[in-house]
């Protein structure tokens, strides 16, 4: 067995220990760089410290830091809160308002797993008192953070703008983020009218009420009085969203290193105000940062041993770059719904590279397809966001939930990824 084989097992062995112990995935990507990289293949320690993503770990560490910091200054509930009054009482909104806060949350940079905890009691609430589909409701929010978190300032969009950038890949953060708004925007939409959303437009009960109160479910753990919140406060947090559009700005408009902007803006917001820092430091997912280097590592590792030049070989002789794009597509449906979506994003840009720079393709076009395929399975029961939901569900079953959300997900596995191939690769978007 060749030694490139022996390196792809060993990925897929990585994914399978994940997916079936509670064992970060970064620690085997570590593992494994040591074991197939010097002991099997006789690299140095030096040719393995040389492919560590510093430039991702920066990346990473500095947008999840600045936005600690923010999240603690509760500008991630004031959004939220502002949101959820614009529905004026119109309940056919409601989900809708779902899709755009979580959109709007991990698009400033709000992790995943936060958004589904801070909107799903909420969503799933209103739900229930005034019968909507809980289905619809979370698929709504899954959809919406999806969409969201291909931003450049959030983790999955930056693990895909970096790899691409690093590998000198024809990309564009904008463009990945509109993709992803538009296919998720699409899925979003088919579930409402299939699940009957529409009907809820033309009765306008009051839901001011509950929808006041759930969001004073999102400031519940703050016991302090509303009179206490001075001007100082409410300045921090006008400075930190000012924070947000400018890191924003940098990330869509100027040749700047995100990471290290990002800890720039992280410090002065701490000089600002040090007193509301906290530990803001051991707040970070440093789960998920150890779980990209670890296997960002091990592709690095992958790649000195000629891997790359095997999976281009193998694409070569599939001979229909198109078919490879839905096969890989299909692959990261599948791997993501067992194991780590962030860990798959990871390793397939730079395996995949082939593929994603063909001249017969588009770049933007088929690494959309890819991460959209990868990511619309994250409603699974089995997965952090979809245990969530269904811990917060009302009225139903856990068990006929659990089951509804199970469905749900095999269904995704077997038309999302389909429907990201024909709408960016097939039919293709205009740029």
């Amino acid at each position: 067995m060749s030694i490139e084989i022996i390196a792809i097992l060993v990925l897929l062995i990585i994914f399978v220990i994940g997916a079936s112990l509670p064992i970060n995935i970064g620690i085997l990507g570590f593992v494994a760089s040591f074991l197939v990289g010097a002991v099997i293949s006789g690299l140095s320690y030096d040719e393995i410290y040389s492919v560590f993503p510093v430039e991702l770990f920066i990346f990473i560490a500095g947008i999840t830091y600045l936005f600690a910091i923010i999240q603690k200054s509760g500008v991630v509930d004031l959004i939220a809160d502002a949101g959820l009054r614009l529905v004026n009482g119109n309940l056919g909104l409601v989900p809708w308002l779902m899709f755009t806060l979580s959109l709007v949350l991990a698009s400033v940079g709000t992790y995943g797993i936060a958004v589904v905890s801070l909107l799903g009691p909420i969503g799933l609430k209103i739900a229930y008192k005034y019968k909507i589909s809980p289905l619809m409701m979370s698929i709504m929010i899954i959809t919406g953070m999806q969409a969201g978190s291909f931003s450049p300032l959030n983790v999955f969009g930056i693990i895909v703008n970096g790899g691409m950038q690093s590998r000198d890949l024809a990309h564009s953060p904008a463009l990945l983020l509109v993709n992803c708004f538009i296919y998720f925007g699409l899925v979003a939409m088919i579930a409402y009218v299939l699940f009957g959303g529409h009907r809820f437009l033309k009765n306008q009960p009051s839901t001011l009420g509950l929808i006041a109160s759930s969001a004073e479910m999102m400031h519940s753990g703050n016991n302090e009085p509303a009179q206490k919140r001075n001007k100082e406060f409410d300045t921090y947090k006008l400075v930190c969203l000012a924070a947000i559009v400018v890191l924003g700005v940098l990330s869509l408009g100027f040749d700047v290193n995100i990471g290290f902007a990002a800890i720039i803006i992280g410090l002065l917001l701490a000089l600002i105000a040090p007193n509301k820092q906290g530990n803001v430091i051991k707040e970070l997912p440093w789960g998920v940062i150890f779980l990209v280097m670890g296997i960002v590592t091990y592709v690095g590792v992958m790649e000195k041993i000629g891997v790359l030049s095997y999976v281009t070989g193998l694409i070569a002789d599939m001979g229909n770059p198109v078919i490879a794009t839905l096969t890989v597509s299909y692959v990261g449906g599948i791997v993501s719904a067992f194991a780590s979506t962030t860990g798959f994003l990871a390793s397939i840009i730079p395996i995949g590279a082939p593929l994603i720079q063909h001249p017969d393709l588009s770049s933007i076009n088929v690494i959309s397809a890819i991460a959209a395929s990868s990511s619309i399975v994250d409603l699974s029961p089995l997965s952090s966001a979809g245990a969530l939901l269904l811990a917060n569900v009302q009225g139903i079953k856990e068990r006929v939930f659990f089951r509804q959300l199970l469905i749900t997900t095999g269904v995704f596995i077997l038309l999302g990824p389909g429907l990201a191939w024909l709408l960016f690769v097939v039919i293709g978007m205009p740029w």
